[in-house]
Formats: structure tokens, C-alpha cells, sequence
């Protein structure tokens, strides 16, 4: 009886991994050095919001798996520890993963979360950076971070973040002031 349940599982393994590769090989991150790719996705509250809106602000554009996950939360609570300090320096937090708007809202509220997660069910941006993955036969969004500058342009990227200092990783990147525009690649 061990065998056959093994025998699935391992099937099972098998097949998350291709969609993983496959995901991986049909998407590229986007450089640093181009022009961030726009995007317009429903928040928590319903709103839409567009990167192009955005414009003469710094974005911290982070890719996450899921809501209410142990690493997703934790990664969520410290930008939201840091946002005064993220607002001095003229920067919006932009979260964006594959779950649903109630989902956000409700992982928002929990967690008492005040900055925007976006909601692509689609996939479509997700994959335009290059952070479509998947986990067990789950498309998720990988855990990579964009800094986009005031005038759209990717100035960092983050690949494969550590949750529990990511926040720290960034707000040492962006610089002082207001509307400056140099960073330092992070790739």
C-alpha cells in the first residue's frame, strides 16, 4: 500500500518542479537600468492603482507568494514597521501577489497592514517581472523586490529575499531626501 502513495507523491514532486522550470524559462527579470514595466491591479479596497500614477515617488515594488503565510507576514509587518520612514524618503510600498482582493483585504486587516497590495489574479505583471513561480502545483509569485526611481526607471532588484530583513535591505538602498533618483544596483 506504501508504494503507490510514494509513487504519486514523487509524481507529484516531479510535476511542481517542471512548472517551476517552465515558469523560470519563460520569463526574464527586468533589468536594472530599464524602464519599469506599467501596471494597473485592484488594491485591497477595490482602488486601482497604476505605476504610471506614481510617477516622482520611489516604488517598492515586492513580489510575494501569499497572504497570511508565516514569511509573507512577517516580510508585510516589517515594511509596515518602516513606512514613516519609507514616506520620508519619498518612497510608496506596492505589494502584489496572485491572491484575490478579499484575500488582501482581509490579510490587510489581520495584520494591520495600511500600505496597497495589489491583487493579479492574471498573473500578467507578475510574469512581466519575471516573478511567476509555483510550489506544489500552486502558481504563486516568487519573493523578489523592484525599486523603481521617480522617473520609472529600476534602479535595484532583489531576488529570492530573506523576509526578516528585507525591509532594512531597501530603506539602506533608497536615498535621502526627496525625489533624489540614485541608487545602487542590489542584483
Amino acid at each position: 500500500m506504501r508504494k503507490p502513495v510514494l509513487f504519486i507523491l514523487a509524481a507529484v514532486l516531479a510535476a511542481s518542479v517542471q512548472i517551476v522550470t517552465a515558469h523560470a524559462k519563460d520569463q526574464a527579470l527586468p533589468e536594472v537600468g530599464q524602464p519599469a514595466p506599467n501596471f494597473a491591479l485592484p488594491s485591497q479596497d477595490g482602488a486601482k492603482i497604476s505605476l504610471s500614477s506614481l510617477r516622482g515617488h520611489w516604488v517598492v515594488l515586492y513580489f510575494y507568494p501569499r497572504d497570511m503565510t508565516q514569511g509573507c507576514t512577517i516580510e508585510a509587518h516589517n515594511f509596515q514597521r518602516d513606512l514613516s520612514q519609507y514616506e520620508a524618503k519619498n518612497a510608496v510600498i506596492l505589494g502584489v501577489s496572485v491572491d484575490s482582493v478579499d484575500s488582501h483585504q482581509q490579510f490587510c486587516t489581520k495584520e494591520s497592514l495600511s500600505f496597497h497590495l495589489l491583487s493579479d489574479t492574471g498573473h500578467k505583471v507578475v510574469q512581466k517581472y519575471g516573478s511567476l513561480g509555483g510550489f506544489a502545483g500552486v502558481t504563486i509569485a516568487e519573493r523578489n523586490t523592484f525599486l523603481i526611481n521617480p522617473e520609472g526607471i529600476i534602479v535595484s532588484e532583489w531576488t529570492k529575499v530573506n523576509p526578516a530583513r528585507h525591509s532594512a535591505e531597501v530603506l539602506a538602498t533608497l536615498p535621502a531626501g526627496q525625489g533624489s533618483n540614485s541608487a545602487s544596483s542590489a542584483r
